[in-house]
């Protein structure tokens, strides 16, 4: 099995300068390798939406925050890799728990990274989200 390009530390201390948003609400690297990541966001009372369900812009940023894991893990630290297509489905309830969110790399080129995550929540094996999005990995890798 290859390794990462970018370890936890590195794709923490990222998170911290460019997403520090992120971070105060928790959000961690738990596992990163060659084009898979897993990521956890505690619950809190606010993600919650009307109805006491965890909201989807609360899921989609999970899913996003784990596919810049995801890629960042097959090219390295590029931190100028952005999001050019993203689409979620909710197919399930999140409990109030956790949000684990487990990603893979479909296709990494040269140009572009498509990858996948399924959203659960902590101590479910129904997934709750699954998400699909395209990322641009810029020609002068910094």
């Amino acid at each position: 099995m290859a390794m990462s390009k970018i370890s936890i530390a590195t794709f923490n201390d990222l998170l911290e300068e460019e997403m520090p948003w992120a971070v105060k609400g928790g959000l961690s690297l738990e596992e990163i390798g060659d084009g898979t990541a897993k990521m956890r966001l505690p619950y809190d009372a606010g993600m919650l939406r009307p109805g006491g369900t965890v909201s989807g812009p609360t899921m989609m940023m999970l899913a996003d925050a784990l596919m810049y894991a995801v890629v960042l893990s097959a090219v390295g630290k590029v931190p100028l890799a952005v999001t050019t297509n993203f689409s979620i489905n909710f197919l399930n309830r999140p409990k109030p728990a956790d949000l684990i969110a487990e990603g893979r790399a479909i296709k990494v080129g040269r140009r572009l990274a498509v990858v996948e995550v399924s959203i659960f929540s902590a101590g479910a094996d129904e997934m709750v989200a699954h998400a699909t999005g395209t990322y641009s990995i810029p020609p002068d890798r910094v």
